[in-house]
């Protein structure tokens, strides 16, 4: 290694990732079973409001970030092309609330996991998906190991994310294939009618559709991570392409399968996905089918969790490099050459929120307390990156990326694509902050969610301003030496 390679942490990561690893994390990252539970809970109108989602957010924001993370493939994605675009705060101010986001992100993701795990058990043991002492000792397991596994480098730790992706998808075809027959041989539980597939445009499906438009979030992650991927540009396009129409039609095959094995109003929206497996393969007398189907879930799971700590992290990394994060937040490990700090400090503080979150809330309400707080901490950076991609249009080296995936149609075709992601991300905040019927204490419910938002981004803001401090002294402090 050359003195200047050792200089730069980022030029100790290792490129270790190849198209199928990328096309498989970004399943993992994206493709959530629990967002299928919650469509079917919400009825046969979810069946429409996938296919407006698919093509008015997921194509749109797919555009935008195969464009940007081709053009500009740098460790830190999302927080980098802010920075390019508007400067250093707003760039701060993405990746903070990009990290941030986790922090009640993997508290969600982790309860769901651990209540989808309970049917490993089979239908007998399905009561454990509510029971809250499994839930939390189940959720810190799988964070443990996803932490681990990641900390000792993604050489390893992209196993657990290939495992994820195959571990998402398959439990997913097995059900489509059951509910086939199950529909086939006994009958549908739920009546699908073109009029009853169109939107009901009524609160609840106004309230629940951020939580549709999060479903298809998550391609931006594994950008994160380009001084870790072979070929970069090349990779990108292809596995955005292949994983993007295999996740949008699995989304809605999934939700027409559960709703065919249960009715909406018995759906857990946590784990509704292998409630319905175990309930489908009880009646159809092949109980092994819905065990082996969770068994795969759990590693699709361990890999969701996985690919989410992997990617986030990337940001506090960059931005401790920056020096806008304590140092600390850019150090390399020193064997495994990854952000150790920054994945560490990330699954702490998760840890934490996970805990206090459950005082005086039932578990669902408090699952939406953290459902809620992610969607509006997470839309933060993405209008920036839509704002951004609009910006950068106008940059002279836009016609001569080379091998960058330009959005069809010019700056008008840049415009049409930012501007209907950042309407429906918009849109996505201001409904997030509408309790659901069943929270407990809808002041409570509104209290921690909205304090625990603001409180994250001032901390950010407080953070910033004192490493630009330190970052202006520094750079005086470098002049006087010099005799500038």
């Amino acid at each position: 290694m050359t003195a200047s390679n050792s200089s730069d942490p980022k030029k100790q990561l290792r490129r270790v990732m190849g198209l199928w690893d990328v096309l498989l994390f970004n399943v993992a990252a994206v493709l959530g079973p629990r967002w299928i539970a919650a469509a079917a809970r919400n009825g046969t109108s979810s069946i429409s409001l996938w296919v407006l989602a698919a093509v008015f957010f997921f194509l749109p924001t797919a555009f935008v970030i195969a464009e940007l993370s081709t053009r500009f493939p740098e460790e830190g994605g999302l927080y980098v092309w802010t920075k390019d675009a508007f400067g250093e705060f707003h760039g701060f101010v993405a990746g903070w609330t990009y990290w941030v986001y986790s922090f009640f992100y993997f508290p969600g993701l982790l309860m769901a996991s651990a209540a989808m795990g309970a049917y490993i058990g089979g239908n007998g043991a399905a009561f454990l998906a509510q029971n809250r002492a499994f839930l939390m000792a189940a959720s810190f397991f799988l964070l443990f190991i996803a932490v681990i596994l990641n900390i000792i480098g993604l050489n390893i730790g992209k196993w657990l994310q290939n495992a994820g992706g195959v571990g998402t998808y398959v439990p997913l075809l097995m059900l489509a294939g059951m509910a086939a027959h199950f529909a086939l041989t006994r009958g549908s539980q739920t009546h699908f009618t073109w009029k009853n597939m169109l939107p009901a445009w009524n609160w609840g499906t106004v309230n629940f559709w951020p939580q549709i438009a999060f479903a298809f979030t998550g391609l931006e992650l594994v950008s994160m991570m380009s001084d870790e991927i072979r070929e970069p540009r090349k990779t990108f396009r292809r596995a955005i392409l292949g994983s993007g129409i295999s996740i949008a039609a699995l989304y809605i095959a999934g939700t027409f399968a559960v709703l065919a094995i249960l009715p909406a109003s018995a759906v857990d929206p946590k784990s509704g996905v292998f409630q319905a497996l175990g309930s489908g393969s009880a009646i159809l007398r092949i109980g092994f089918f819905g065990v082996a189907a969770a068994i795969l879930a759990a590693a699709g799971n361990a890999g969701g969790i996985g690919s989410t700590v992997t990617g986030v992290a990337r940001v506090p990394f960059v931005v401790g490099i920056d020096r806008y994060l304590p140092a600390a937040f850019g150090k390399i490990h020193p064997k495994w050459r990854t952000p150790w700090v920054a994945i560490l400090v990330q699954a702490l503080i998760s840890g934490a929120i996970l805990l206090a979150i459950q005082v005086n809330e039932t578990v669902n309400s408090a699952y939406q307390i953290l459902v809620d707080a992610t969607i509006i901490l997470y839309f933060i950076p993405f209008l920036y990156m839509y704002a951004a991609a609009i910006k950068l249009a106008y940059r002279r080296d836009r016609a001569g990326s080379g091998n960058a995936v330009l959005i069809p149609g010019g700056k008008f075709g840049v415009w049409m694509a930012a501007s209907l992601g950042f309407v429906v991300v918009l849109g996505g905040i201001a409904l997030s902050v509408v309790p659901p019927a069943e929270a407990a204490n809808k002041w409570v419910f509104e209290a921690k969610l909205v304090g625990g938002t603001a409180i994250s981004i001032l901390i950010g803001l407080a953070l910033y301003f004192r490493g630009a401090r330190k970052k202006s002294r520094g750079a005086m402090a470098d002049s006087a030496r010099s005799g500038v």
